[in-house]
């Protein structure tokens, strides 16, 4: 469970109420979310009328806004309808954190349509700077990915594009690598050959192309085939 000192407080008024929770700041995309966990992403199971005097809320007034007297049901409607309240530093990490992730994103999933190759990060990250793009901390990097690019455009040549790998695994290659092929990108298609071998195709982040391939034949020691599928 997070401290309370080092917690934040995620605010929420409706009907005449007050509602604060004592939260992880790292924690809000998960909150939101409702995938997490209660013992370790809030400070406190309880809902405060005001954290900082501990008053508590009444289960009356749970009920009458949220229909619920569940905390981990609560405490995601109080941080995707509500308030956060940062300190200066905390707000200074989220964005940055929100900022690396988005950079990582466009770098993985883009290629620079140029030269079919990804942008690196530092281009990424200083293109960004010259469009003079906004990051909110509090949205997820997926929802505002479509916005950054539409303002990265002007400054680097750049598409979001997906790329096609044809593979075939032979011997005890399958066992080695199937796991890594599944989490690199979406199969599909696959087979199975009559000499036994494992014949697929897969759709990755064009940007990580590359490294998906060089990643997948070093774990497959020479019993792989892997080629791009030309358009």
């Amino acid at each position: 469970m997070v401290k309370v000192e080092d917690s934040i407080v995620a605010r929420f008024e409706s009907h005449g109420h007050k509602f604060e929770i004592l939260v992880d700041p790292n924690a809000t995309d998960r909150i939101k979310s409702g995938d997490f966990d209660l013992n370790v992403d809030l400070a406190s199971d309880t809902v405060f009328k005001d954290a900082r005097k501990g008053d508590k809320v009444g289960d009356e007034s749970l009920i009458e806004v949220f229909g619920t007297t569940d905390i981990k049901e609560i405490a995601s409607e109080i941080v995707k309808k509500g308030q956060i309240q940062l300190t200066t530093e905390q707000r200074k990490e989220m964005l940055q954190k929100r900022t690396k992730q988005i950079i990582e994103m466009i770098s993985r999933e883009s290629i620079n349509p140029q030269t079919n190759a990804p942008h690196p990060p530092l281009r990424i990250a200083q293109a960004m700077e010259d469009a003079k793009v906004h990051i909110d901390p509090f949205k997820s990097a997926e929802d505002q990915l479509n916005g950054v690019l539409k303002l990265l455009k002007p400054i680097i040549p750049i598409r979001m594009e997906k790329a096609k790998l044809a593979v075939k695994l032979t011997g005890d290659a399958y066992g080695k690598v199937y796991g890594d092929l599944a989490r690199s990108g979406y199969i599909i298609k696959e087979e199975w050959g009559n000499d036994g071998s494992w014949m697929g195709v897969i759709e990755v982040p064009a940007g990580m192309q590359g490294e998906i391939m060089s990643n997948l034949s070093r774990k497959a020691k020479g019993n792989i085939d892997i080629r791009i599928v030309k358009k």
